[in-house]
């Protein structure tokens, strides 16, 4: 059966809430998924994604969605609790998101891809207030600072963050990393307001991470905020 077909399969069971059809379907992708990895990147990612595409146009109930998006979660706390990590990278990553429990899913599966991948996790999930997350990344001092899967409405607070640090600069090798959400609705909002790297998934993120460590943004960069020059008369 082809990914799409069984992608298919499993949003029916979830939006139905079918808790046995939604486990027989991860069981049957299994033999060519065994690691939990392959499950986010080929089969929970891409669902979520679909869920919450249908929830903004409208064509999923509330029902549907909150019994998706649980079920979604439970089955990816499952599989998360019998997954391969490599060895340490020895860089610590402080994870923030959107405030909904969508939002909180979203991050939890990049957060499992960046754990499976050596990389060390403090997970904070979402609504946590812009000074408290300065504070912590002052205090704990963390290699990259990761905004991901936020809300239209939580922009204000991730740019309040990273306009403080760029400002502050108490942590000059911090890197600032957002994605999904409303940043893959955004096509080059994440460079605008000053993040040093930005992806689409968890896989994406990882890539990133991995490949770009050092990545910092130039200052000419960031262009959300900014003030514009206005023009004299002659």
């Amino acid at each position: 059966m082809s990914y799409d077909a069984l992608i298919e399969r499993f949003l029916e069971a979830l939006v139905s809430g079918d808790r046995d059809a939604a486990r027989s379907v991860v069981r049957e992708a299994s033999p060519t998924m065994p690691e939990t990895t392959d499950l986010i990147v080929e089969l929970f990612w891409p669902t979520y994604e679909l869920i919450e595409k249908l929830s903004r146009s409208d064509q999923l109930s509330a029902l549907s969605y909150r019994m998706s998006i649980r079920l979604l979660r439970v089955l990816v706390d499952q599989a998360s609790a019998t997954m391969t990590r490599a060895p340490s990278r020895n860089k610590r990553v402080f994870a923030v998101g959107g405030p909904t429990d969508s939002d909180d899913l979203g991050v939890q599966m990049a957060v499992d891809m960046l754990e499976a991948n050596g990389f060390t996790v403090a997970f904070a999930g979402g609504g946590i207030p812009a000074d408290e997350i300065l504070d912590h990344v002052h205090t704990k001092r963390p290699d990259a600072l990761l905004m991901f899967c936020p809300s239209p409405q939580d922009l204000p607070a991730v740019r309040q963050v990273i306009d403080t640090i760029h400002e502050i600069n108490a942590v000059p090798d911090l890197q600032i990393v957002v994605g999904g959400g409303v940043f893959n609705r955004a096509d080059g909002l994440a460079e605008e307001i000053g993040a040093d790297l930005w992806a689409a998934d968890p896989l994406d993120l990882v890539d990133e991470l991995v490949n770009h460590p050092d990545r910092q943004a130039e200052p000419e960069q960031r262009t959300v905020g900014r003030r514009r020059k206005t023009r004299t008369a002659a």
